[in-house]
């Protein structure tokens, strides 16, 4: 019998998703479709592995995982070599058909209604993890939260919807997940950050689209405002701090800006905010 307010966690994997979008990660932008139609290279796919247990041991931090689904075409190559791996991990393997027979949106479309129908088949979820980047899942992440569940998105970064992010309890970047290793990024990508350098961490190949730095120091500000303004108090807690720029956008992670603390972040900021560390609680207040 379940204990009473224990939580129990669902975990849906779209696996094509999280494949594809960490290959081009890795190897550089739509690489992995140019390099499908002439055949995937071993070196290639060895460096964009996924790390299926830092996912699922991720997702177990949330509380008991009662049911794991992923979803793919197990009979293609890049998939089948991690079968063994989720079947070890009791992960059910959800087949699913080529996409010129099955349809554009298959796994979307399979993974949200068995979603939803979990809900109502086990009403003691009260966790939902959703392994997937696609803003097609947006409805599906609102869906949840209608029917009180915490959703909890994961993607890789780059190919994450900001919406998606947004549309979460929380939502974690691949990269950021304890165990998961660092990689120099593709060759072309180093040359044209110039001079054969590799580009800053956290900084952004195309000038459209917004600087995360800049981004998570607009956001840290925003929340020591807001803060101030309710509780008129001059000094916070970092977890307060921490909790409201979650709350503010689920996609921050300090992990993935290159920091390996709260702290060392806010440390980063020391011309905007100031940190009192004389005790164990460290509290934060805006200059």
């Amino acid at each position: 019998m379940t204990e009473p307010g224990a939580a129990r966690v669902a975990v849906y994997l779209d696996f094509d998703n999280i494949v594809i979008s960490r290959y081009d990660q890795v190897n550089g932008r739509n690489s992995f479709q140019r390099d499908k139609a002439k055949g995937l290279e071993p070196p290639r796919l060895a460096r964009a592995r996924v790390d299926v247990g830092a996912i699922l041991d991720y997702s177990a931090s949330c509380g008991t995982v009662v049911l794991t689904r992923a979803y793919a075409d197990w009979s293609a190559g890049v998939n089948a070599e991690y079968r063994e791996q989720l079947v070890g991990r009791a992960v059910d393997l959800v087949q699913l058909f080529p996409a010129a027979a099955y349809g554009k949106n298959g796994a979307d479309i399979r993974l949200a209604v068995d979603a939803v129908e979990d809900m109502f088949r086990l009403p003691d979820l009260t966790h939902v993890v959703i392994v997937a980047g696609d803003s097609d899942y947006i409805p599906l992440a609102q869906r949840c939260k209608r029917l009180g569940r915490y959703v909890v998105g994961i993607g890789v970064a780059g190919s994450s919807s900001r919406a998606l992010a947004a549309a979460c309890d929380d939502f974690v970047i691949y990269d950021s997940l304890p165990g998961v290793p660092g990689f120099e990024p593709p060759a072309a990508d180093t040359e044209k950050a110039g001079g054969g350098q590799p580009k800053r961490a956290g900084k952004s190949a195309d000038p459209a689209t917004p600087d995360p730095q800049a981004a998570a120091t607009a956001l840290l500000t925003r929340a020591l405002q807001i803060a101030l303004d309710k509780d008129d108090v001059e000094w916070l807690h970092n977890s307060e701090v921490k909790a409201q720029m979650k709350r503010m956008d689920p996609s921050f992670s300090e992990k993935s800006l290159g920091f390996r603390s709260f702290s060392d972040f806010l440390r980063s900021r020391a011309d905007m905010v100031e940190l009192d560390e004389s005790s164990t609680t460290r509290m934060v207040k805006l200059r």
